[in-house]
């Protein structure tokens, strides 16, 4: 389900309007790499903790910063606390149900729980009990604590010493994703979630908005680090996600489980759904008929609509793409999959950095959420993971509008009333129905401009 679930719609819409910040940077910050596999030392919380630097109970004026990331990060952030969700009795039932010891000692849990990076690394000042810290995300900061200090110092500088560039929204979403979804060092399995872990479900401006802002934007700050576009973020996000999904596909260690393909890899709901629930629906962009389980393909269907406006040669060919890699896993063998995966990665590749160097201006934004209300409206978001995020996309589309004064309050207050039918549809995912999402799909269409 929506992580954003419990914020009611008004209340998500202000917190993407007061996060305004996770900015991007140049194209070369991409190689950075992620911090739970960097070699720098990772020094605690207790580091960032004090009053004169990110420490102080409320916001301070006059300077750059706030320097009260810390209290932010501690009392509103949900990172804060994924350490101490592996004490919770769901937690001891997974680790009992996946014949571990226990959840807070695994690896397995804490790689995502934690900043669980080796001992050798972890200063005498850190604490794996502190969750998911500045260091988690910003990188080990032995090198990089001196220099961000600094007045002369540069953020390319603190970059180069390892603070990891999360403004960038290519490098926050491997961030991101490498929990959130996994990768090649880290990954939610189907066992997992049948053991009894939540399904995992991002959406990478989503994501970034409802983050308790903990920086402050002011010139300085645009200068360093450069404009945030959502629609961009979202479209990047997207992108990334599927780029993952097809990696885990081909690793033939994370796309098999025994002589079954790894079944996290496939869309939850074709298989997962009340048995009173009698359907025999087909969608035509997936290429296969009803009753076959299929590759997750949520991300597929929102890179259709961004792809084809964005390129639309790339867009057709990322269309058939899709196509061929749904069939394969019907009508080819295990060898054609795979090669269809990887073709499909390649333009998903092209993709993702035609979305990096895109501006997303106006009419962008116009087709792109008139594209993801018609993608509904012809059928294609029957199962859930599709109609949450479209639900998710609509919401950076038309934030974004207003940000760029595409619309003005009054049609952002509209749109926001009619989207919050949407998130009704999806509150609950097994109690969706894609009629009751198509309904609110038509009641958005009539509200927008």
């Amino acid at each position: 389900m929506l992580e954003i679930r419990n914020l009611g719609f008004k209340a998500f819409a202000l917190s993407i309007v007061t996060v305004l910040g996770m900015l991007a940077m140049p194209v070369t910050a991409r190689a950075q790499t992620l911090p739970f596999i960097d070699k720098d030392i990772h020094m605690g919380v207790a580091t960032c903790a004090g009053s004169t630097c990110h420490g102080a109970v409320e916001p301070l004026s006059g300077i750059g910063i706030l320097q009260n990331e810390f209290i932010t990060w501690q009392r509103h952030d949900k990172h804060a606390k994924a350490y101490q969700v592996l004490l919770s009795e769901r937690s001891k039932r997974i680790a009992r149900n996946l014949g571990l010891e226990a959840a807070e000692t695994a690896p397995l849990c804490l790689d995502c729980h934690a900043d669980n990076v080796p001992a050798e690394r972890q200063h005498r000042t850190f604490q794996l009990s502190d969750g998911v810290t500045c260091e988690a995300c910003h990188g080990g900061a032995g090198r990089w604590i001196g220099t961000h200090i600094s007045a002369s110092a540069t953020h390319q500088v603190n970059v180069d010493n390892g603070l990891y560039p999360s403004a960038d929204p290519i490098s926050r979403a491997k961030l991101c994703l490498s929990c959130h979804f996994g990768d090649e060092t880290r990954f939610v399995t189907h066992r997992i979630m049948g053991a009894g872990h939540p399904r995992m479900s991002f959406e990478l401006d989503t994501f970034t908005a409802i983050q308790p802002a903990h920086f402050v934007i002011d010139a300085d700050y645009r200068q360093r680090k450069g404009a945030w576009n959502g629609v961009q973020t979202w479209a990047i996000g997207q992108a990334m996600s599927l780029g993952i999904l097809l990696d885990a596909l081909v690793d033939p260690v994370r796309g098999r489980d025994g002589i079954f393909p790894e079944l996290v890899l496939f869309d939850c709901y074709s298989c997962h759904h009340r048995m009173s629930n009698l359907r025999w629906e087909a969608r035509d962009s997936v290429g296969l008929g009803p009753g076959i389980p299929r590759i997750s393909d949520a991300n597929m269907l929102m890179l259709r609509v961004i792809s084809k406006q964005v390129d639309e040669a790339l867009g057709n060919e990322f269309a058939q793409r899709s196509v061929a890699l749904h069939k394969s896993t019907r009508q080819g063998s295990y060898g054609e999959m795979l090669d269809a995966a990887k073709a499909l990665k390649k333009v998903v590749n092209k993709l993702m950095e035609k979305f990096a160097d895109h501006s997303f201006g106006k009419s962008d934004m116009q087709a792109l959420l008139s594209g993801v209300v018609a993608s509904g409206l012809a059928g294609e978001y029957q199962d859930y993971p599709g109609a949450e995020q479209a639900t998710m996309a609509l919401g950076a589309i038309v934030d974004a509008m207003f940000q760029s004064g595409v619309i003005d309050s009054g049609q952002f207050n509209a749109l926001n009333t009619a989207l919050e039918q949407c998130y009704a549809a999806v509150e609950k995912d097994e109690e969706y129905t894609s009629a009751t999402f198509v309904a609110a799909l038509n009641q958005f269409k009539a509200a927008m401009p």
